[in-house]
């Protein structure tokens, strides 16, 4: 696709959206299948089933994929895309390269072996190497603009409120063999109990229906 073709496809979404801003607000979803005995997370991707289980630093056998890893590569899918489209309308060539992206991970925050160590990514570094006969100047206008629209690399450069909710259903057996035994109902009656707590940017709200 070049630049005509790119400017002809989004053109009208560009339209829509200003004019109905609405339009523009999309969610986008991600789901993960947790049936299986092995500590492990099935992720849907729309392409591929991916099964992500832990990291060999962490004890796992390596034969699963690591969520971190995921993170990393999302944000270079991201970044890559993002970058081709704006190379296309600008006219900048590339030919060809790589997009890279390496993050550091203390596993003794995650494994709770040590509070001091951060749960989390302690740092993240993107590099591009890049196949163009384009000139520095723009090399960095392509780089820049990569860095302003790239979703993953603006969410991870700027952390977004994040909220997190849990349904948890108690199976209790005795309920279940003989649902009219008393204080069944009383039980049911009551609205689940909702606790929310707040840290930093992250609001997290659990339900539990008892």
């Amino acid at each position: 696709m070049d630049s005509a073709g790119l400017r002809a496809v989004q053109r009208p979404l560009k339209d829509a959206y200003r004019e109905h801003p609405q339009r523009a607000v999309v969610t986008l979803r991600a789901q993960g299948d947790l049936r299986g005995e092995e500590i492990s997370c099935s992720v849907d991707t729309g392409k591929a089933l991916a099964v992500a289980g832990l990291h060999p630093a962490s004890g796992g056998d390596g034969s699963l994929a690591c969520s971190g890893d995921m993170l990393l590569q999302a944000l270079v899918a991201c970044a890559g895309v993002t970058l081709r489209a704006v190379a296309t309308s600008l006219e900048i060539p590339v030919s060809g390269g790589t997009v890279q992206a390496e993050g550091d991970l203390d596993f003794r925050g995650t494994m709770a072996v040590s509070k001091d160590a951060q749960v989390g990514f302690t740092s993240v570094r993107l590099s591009f190497d890049l196949d163009t006969d384009a000139s520095d100047e723009q090399v960095d206008k392509l780089i820049s603009l990569t860095e302003r629209y790239c979703v993953v690399y603006q969410t991870l450069a700027n952390p977004v409120p994040v909220t997190v909710s849990s349904a948890v259903r108690l199976q209790r057996r005795r309920a279940a063999a003989d649902p009219g035994l008393p204080g069944n109902h009383a039980r049911a009656a009551h609205p689940p109990a909702q606790r929310t707590a707040l840290k930093g940017d992250t609001t997290a709200s659990v339900t539990v229906d008892d």
